[in-house]
């Protein structure tokens, strides 16, 4: 703590800023970003989780005012997007481009609105694998140690291989058990850093084939040839989707101290 006070987050290289997309419709568990978490809606929960990363600035793109209103009554930065727009790549781009047309935030770190229990560390580990030399893009992964993940197609898998470093460029995403043989999987987990030109590019690129084909937007970045840096990290955070998994993120939040 005592050194990440001492670099400060104006000196990060970059100048990073943290943008959170959220939007109310959900399928599986409809307007989920005003959930009730311990007493505050998941998506200023997860906003509380990007200030304790202590990484930069952090902005909530919110596709309705009601999840812009419940950030900023919290003392969060919000700003509206398009409600229309097709990804949460592209409503990150559309705040980018909003709160900062100057261009001072030249590092930027998605972190998906439904991550309410999300280790801090991560943002940082996100951060730490994009300033590396060469990289466009970071990400996170785990190995997988639940057999049953190897062949669910809902666990997207990354096909790396990781050295001592735990650093590793991806050379493919996949929802197929990959790659074949003996040794570990490792399970995709979509949290992303974009140096602020690969954000700009990936956004105005079309759908890729393989995209389309997997229903992975990454494989987009791949097939352009942008670098996608993967950092491994320990754990895979809760995603809430369904209320038996927003009753797992109150239980897991339920300790935590007030704010």
């Amino acid at each position: 703590m005592a050194e990440r006070a001492k670099t400060g987050a104006g000196d990060r290289a970059g100048h990073p800023l943290v943008v959170i997309p959220a939007r109310m419709a959900s399928t599986r568990l409809p307007g989920k970003p005003l959930a009730d978490i311990c007493g505050a809606p998941m998506i200023v929960q997860v906003w509380r989780r990007a200030i304790e990363a202590e990484v930069g600035r952090v902005v909530v793109a919110a596709a309705e005012a009601e999840i812009a209103e419940a950030v900023r009554a919290a003392g969060g930065e919000a700003v509206l997007t398009d409600p229309d727009l097709p990804s949460g790549s592209d409503r990150a781009w559309q705040a980018v481009s909003e709160v900062d047309p100057e261009g001072r935030h030249t590092v930027i770190l998605n972190v998906q609105g439904d991550l309410p229990t999300l280790d801090p560390a991560l943002i940082r580990r996100a951060y730490e694998a994009l300033i590396r030399p060469g990289a466009d893009i970071s990400t996170l992964a785990a190995e997988i140690s639940d057999e049953e993940e190897r062949t669910n197609p809902n666990v997207v898998k990354v096909v790396t291989s990781f050295g001592e470093s735990r650093l590793a460029r991806a050379l493919y995403f996949t929802r197929a058990t990959a790659p074949w043989g003996d040794g570990p999987l490792y399970h995709h987990i979509g949290l992303y850093g974009y140096r602020r030109e690969a954000l700009a590019r990936f956004v105005a690129l079309p759908p890729s084939p393989l995209e389309q084909r997997e229903k992975l937007e990454q494989l987009r970045a791949l097939e352009a040839g942008m670098a996608i840096e993967v950092a491994l990290v320990d754990t895979v955070p809760l995603g809430v989707d369904t209320p038996a998994d927003l009753e797992k993120a109150r239980t897991a939040l339920s300790g935590r101290p007030a704010r």
